[in-house]
This record gives C-alpha cells, structure tokens and sequence, in this order.
C-alpha cells in the first residue's frame, strides 16, 4: 500500500440506500427490481477484505429485509434501518449498534438531497453517489493496510455477537448462569506466521486490557517464536454461537528459573467473560507445573491499570521497590494457583 494510502482512514462500515442504488427500483411500489451486478460485486469484494455493510433504506422493513433475502444478500448486512426518518440519524443508530466511529463509515444513495442531509448532519461521513458503488472497491479507504483471516470473519463476528447479544436479554437466569450456558472454549497455541498480523494488530488496538503496552510487528513476533528463549502465544475463543476469533496475545520469557510474562493481552471484545483473567491463570499454573516460578512485567499506562488489578487478584506482588515506571510482579510458587474456570474449557495445543 502507498503512504498516500495509507494516510487516508479506512471505511469500517459502508451504509447502503436500497432503491435505485443497491437495486433498480422501488420495492414498496410493486417492482421486483434486480440488484445491479457492480453492487453485488462491490458488496462481496468489501466483505473480503473485513468491510461491514449495513443500509439505511426508505419503506418498509420487512419487504425491503424480504427483498435482501429473496437475492441472498441478507446475511451480508450486520445493521439494517428501513423507514421514513432521517438517514443521518440512521447512520447514527447503525455506528452505536456496531461501536465504531462515525468517522470509518461510509455512505452511498442515488438521491442528492439525502447525501446532502448526511453531510451536513454528519461531515465525518464520506458519501458517494449509487453510481460510483462500482469504484469503492479500488479507492483507498476501502483498501485495509492488511486483510487477515480474523478481517475476513469480521461480518460473521457481528453477526454471531448479535444473536448472542440476543439471547441474554431473553435469557431467564443470572449473568453466572448465562455464561455457563454458552459452551465457552478457549484454545491456547503457539503463534505461527498465520497469525502476525492479528497478533500486530491486538498490539495496536489493546489499549485497557494490556499489561505493557508494547507493539509487535511481524519481524519482532517472528524472531520471538525462532527464540528458544521465548513462546509467543494466541489465544482463540468460540462459544455455541460461533468465533470470537484471536483475542489474546502472550509473549513469555524463559530465564533461569523463571517464566516473565513480558507481555499479555486480551481483546476488549471479550471483557466481559473475563478472559484476561482466564487466560493469566492457565499460564500461570502452566508455568508453575512446568517448574518455574511466574513473574509478570506491567507498565502502566492512562488505560491499563485494569491488567494491574487482573494480576494482583490472581496472586503476583510487588517485587522491589516500585517506585519506577515498570513494576516487576512475582508469583510465591508456593501458594496455590486461581483454580480453572467452570464456565470455560481450556484446551492447550503445545502439550498435544
């Protein structure tokens, strides 16, 4: 990607009009009108690369859904507002359902007059008229700087999250009992080229959930994994609704005795199964069966002093004086290990 390119900031949603722009006709006036083959080009080419697509449509809700549905294009929209209001204020809806920026969405409908209102309501929003929708694909900001596996799934995360979404509010129980109920796996393994650049990219993005803060590239975690000295590890999590997808990143340093964990985080996208937390006290009593004795490095920052309670709750102290900027945390082998979780099954591919 050019550094032109790569200046520009990357659409994360692209807002569809339906009626003469996704397809050619009104539906709500009788027609069956056919989608434009470019639209569909440009929908399936921007869900490969990780792009979500979502409409903000005049008429009805369900003829319109029905009409996505009757040309198998439903399953590829994550949000959908059909109605009479004002589309900026559907956008709006659609940026808060999916929790991203206004600024990564874009915008694209035949009439000038509501691309007008958008713009004038929302100027962080790029707005394209249906006649370009065939171009989008080849402009910049609809060109991610990686296309990963994990961005490839993306739809199919929002997707799965909504129904999961879904499913607590309608569940009966407590929160405890919603969570035993969803069949969560965790799968710890050892980071292969496959999957740098997610690893670099949860360096990046991780901000609250992170024990240093440190950024990785590609040529740093690949010369970690070549270190006997080192394991670089991910962590992917599924549950009976579908992936979570790669959420956790540990870096551990074997020296001597010990086993520094020089580096740990967890995608906020699961903070609320606690699989930070999970995830410490697997490699802690991994490292205390394995002989050595856990230590964890943690540099504060504005964000992350969560990760510092995460360690202290699961048994690391202060070693030292810890007046600098970087605290050094110790694990006395001696005291029993957090037990495993008995909502979430573990499973470790290294001792396969």
């Amino acid at each position: 990607m050019d550094s032109a390119a790569a200046a520009v900031k990357t659409v994360k949603c692209l807002v569809w009009d339906l009626d003469d722009t996704l397809w050619d006709g009104v539906v709500l006036e009788g027609d069956r009108p056919r989608p434009f083959p470019a639209a569909v080009e440009a929908l399936h080419t921007l869900d490969r690369r990780g792009i979500l697509h979502a409409v903000a449509g005049r008429g009805e809700l369900a003829r319109a859904t029905g009409h996505l549905a009757e040309h198998g294009l439903a399953e590829l929209f994550c949000a959908v507002e059909v109605g009479w209001g004002v589309k900026s204020a559907a956008i709006r809806r659609i940026a808060a359902e999916l929790n991203i920026g206004l600024d990564t969405i874009a915008f694209a409908d035949n009439d000038p007059a509501e691309r007008a209102e958008v713009a004038a309501a929302l100027p962080m929003v790029r707005c394209y008229p249906a006649e370009r929708v065939g171009e989008l694909a080849a402009l910049a900001e609809f060109r991610p700087a990686q296309v990963t596996g994990e961005s490839r799934r993306r739809r199919h995360r929002y997707l799965a999250e909504q129904d999961r979404t879904a499913a607590e509010r309608a569940f009966p129980g407590s929160p405890a009992e919603f969570a035993a109920s969803l069949e969560l796996t965790m799968t710890v393994r050892a980071a292969t080229e496959d999957d740098f650049a997610r690893a670099h990219e949860l360096t990046l993005r991780t901000h609250q959930l992170n024990t240093t803060g440190r950024t990785l590239d590609a040529a740093q975690l690949r010369e970690l994994c070549a270190s006997r000295q080192h394991e670089v590890l991910v962590a992917d999590v599924t549950d009976r609704f579908g992936a979570h997808g790669t959420v956790g990143l540990a870096v551990l340093h074997l020296t001597g005795p010990d086993a520094v964990l020089d580096l740990l985080l967890t995608s906020c996208r699961v903070l609320n199964r606690g699989i930070g937390a999970i995830l410490l006290g697997h490699l802690l009593r991994d490292a205390l069966a394995r002989g050595r004795r856990p230590v964890a490095r943690f540099v504060p920052t504005e964000a992350n002093r969560i990760m510092l309670v995460t360690l202290r709750f699961a048994g690391f102290e202060p070693a030292g004086d810890t007046g600098g900027a970087e605290l050094t945390l110790t694990f006395d082998p001696r005291r029993p290990p957090p037990p495993p979780p008995g909502h979430v099954r573990i499973v470790d591919e290294r001792s396969r």
